[in-house]
């Protein structure tokens, strides 16, 4: 476990030092004016009925209606007006937070693991273990199940241990999944992929919930901010720009730990054992060394220098 927990902390440093580099902040820049352009537009269609929803849900609910009224007596009357807009974005955050995660594997994750194959492995075979589509599907399937759970633990989200373990656990078992798939679907093999994937689980299901964190910081800053629904367009761009960094700094993280994870599996598999010699296995193992038999007859392996011959008198 100790070499993962290096190559961990070395893909971590490596991955901070690439967020740098002009071409990463150059990627960036087209999933971060996309989702912006799209939380405006959605924004702008469906805040107010949205807002407007969730308050008639929650004044119809009599718990809810009995707390509001009590809050009233106690001179607390604007937390009315601020609860449901704070549902709605509790409610959004999840889902633009996925959005986030597919903009950036689909858009950055293929350029950012090629980066960092040019710089640090040269030399690495690309294999083409699987395609576009392919990933596609990968990343949209294990998106949907990341959304039931989350949707599922909905209820549970009033509970603060839960609220704060469930959501960053299931996105970063998500960004474990969707990343490092990305990331050796150029490079691996199906069946090198399913090796890498296997053998290194834990380390990378650390990586991923570790990135899962800090992929909720931007969500829960947005969420539980007193000055969200007073700047709220603001809000909506700082939120999709940091997240756009976390996620992009978690690709390369992955990429950096992925690909020389692939490396030395490769150089391991590349080493055979040695070809028998029939001779030299059947000799003793001291053979080598072993000093040489006495002998009374003439020794044919040397030239008897010491003796009188026609060319040495």
């Amino acid at each position: 476990m100790i070499k993962p927990m290096s190559r961990i902390a070395d893909g971590f440093w490596r991955a901070a030092a690439y967020c740098l580099h002009p071409r990463v902040i150059g990627w960036s820049l087209l999933p971060l004016i996309l989702l912006a352009a799209l939380s405006a537009v959605l924004s702008y269609f469906f805040w107010e009925s949205a807002v407007a929803g969730v308050r008639a849900t929650l004044e119809s609910w009599s718990l809810i209606e009995g707390l509001l009224k009590w809050l009233d007596s106690l001179g607390a009357g604007g937390f009315r007006t601020v609860l449901a807009p704070m549902v709605v974005i509790v409610l959004a955050s999840p889902a633009l937070v996925m959005l986030c995660l597919l903009a950036v594997a689909a858009m950055m994750t293929p350029a950012l693991a090629d980066l960092v194959a040019q710089r640090r492995f040269p030399g690495l075979e690309r294999k083409h273990g699987a395609g576009f589509f392919a990933s596609l599907g990968w990343s949209l399937g294990h998106t949907l199940v990341a959304m039931v759970v989350l949707v599922l633990s909905l209820p549970f989200w009033l509970i603060p241990p839960i609220a704060l373990i469930v959501p960053p656990l299931t996105l970063g078992w998500l960004c474990y999944r969707v990343f490092t798939f990305d990331v050796l679907s150029e490079f691996a093999s199906a069946p090198e992929r399913r090796a890498l994937l296997s053998e290194h689980r834990l380390p990378l299901m650390l990586v991923g919930l570790v990135t899962g964190y800090l992929g909720a910081a931007p969500a829960a800053l947005w969420a539980f901010s007193a000055l969200t629904l007073a700047l709220a367009p603001l809000f909506v761009l700082l939120f999709v720009f940091l997240s756009t960094l976390v996620f992009a700094f978690s690709s390369l993280w992955f990429s950096h730990y992925a690909l020389a994870a692939l490396q030395d599996m490769r150089r391991t598999n590349t080493v055979t054992p040695r070809e028998p010699d029939p001779v030299m296995d059947v000799l003793p193992a001291n053979y080598a060394t072993a000093p040489p038999l006495p002998s009374d007859g003439p020794d044919f392996g040397a030239p008897a220098l010491d003796k009188p011959s026609p060319l040495n008198p």
